[in-house]
């Protein structure tokens, strides 16, 4: 195989494993590992060319991303946007069934976690975005405007060598946010956060569908895969996503099955599967009661 070492893609970081993934599912014949060392970084591997190649020969055009099932407006379907009424979303995923993007629908809302107001749940990794880009199909196609695909730009931003633009992003990179000495506006790697959006494909989001959690509580938690609820010291229980490092090159079907059997409390388990690091996320604390700002950090389990 032709391999790439990605040391811009290191797995402790979300975003990046996600844009590993992200990058398995858009361009066939990829595959992917992760470095066996205390730092595990994302190595892309191709049998036959280079895999930096052969992912810029598959990146999206605005088009493309135009037309994906999570659109604001597909077909004659109607709008989707941040709050999506049941119906809405039925009508959408009927329409775009037989789609290949009709997983941005399933990676990002679900109609078995409904509100009282008959509004469907998004996934953790769907947060609202801030002002006039709280629906995250327009965030991407926002921040995909900010570069052109050259094999040069890809190089940069898996080697860790690019530069950053000045964007939001998709919303959940902590590492976006400036300090609290340095406030100057968030930065993102524009060809990280498309490539994680894509690393979403093998998240699917679900829920109870259960009316009586829905008249008790008002609201019945969406589950997204990976996420789990994690016991603290101090009996509290969080809600974080885990996550895994491999050592064997899998295409995404190889990831998808993997993340089915991974357990990541079972760590006698974890050699079996080629599994040798794993971590979760650590949750952005606002800085008041005003600040709506989400984003995630890790922490190694």
């Amino acid at each position: 195989m032709t391999e790439m070492t990605c040391l811009g893609l290191p797995g402790s970081w979300v975003n990046a494993w996600l844009a590993a993934v992200g990058a398995i599912r858009l361009a066939p014949g990829l595959r992917l590992r992760w470095t066996m060392d205390g730092s595990p970084r994302a190595v892309l591997c191709a049998e036959s060319g280079d895999p930096v190649q052969k992912l810029a020969m598959a990146w999206p055009t605005r088009d493309d991303l135009s037309g994906l099932a999570i659109a604001r407006n597909w077909g004659d379907t109607p709008p989707v946007e941040r709050r999506v009424p049941v119906e809405v979303f039925q009508k959408r995923a009927r329409s775009t069934r037989s789609e290949q993007s009709s997983w941005t629908l399933s990676s990002t809302m679900t109609d078995l976690d409904v509100d009282k107001k008959g509004t469907v749940a998004h996934a953790p990794f769907d947060p609202a975005g801030p002002g006039t880009i709280k629906w995250l199909h327009h965030r991407l196609l926002k921040v995909h405007d900010h570069f052109d695909s050259t094999v040069e730009r890809l190089t940069a931003s898996l080697s860790g060598a690019a530069l950053r633009v000045k964007d939001n992003g998709l919303g959940f990179d902590i590492t976006r946010l400036a300090s609290l000495a340095d406030d100057t506006g968030k930065w993102v790697d524009p060809v990280i956060e498309v490539l994680a959006f894509f690393g979403l494909a093998v998240l699917p989001v679900r829920g109870t569908g259960t009316d009586k959690r829905i008249s008790r509580s008002g609201r019945v938690s969406a589950r997204q895969r990976g996420w789990n609820r994690i016991p603290q010291s101090d009996g509290r229980e969080i809600r974080a996503f885990v996550w895994p490092a491999w050592s064997q090159p899998l295409d995404i079907d190889g990831i998808d099955a993997l993340l089915d059997i991974w357990n990541w409390k079972d760590r006698h388990e974890w050699n079996r599967l080629g599994v040798h690091a794993g971590w979760r996320t650590v949750r952005y604390q606002p800085r008041g009661s005003g600040d709506t700002t989400r984003g995630y950090g890790s922490e190694q389990l």
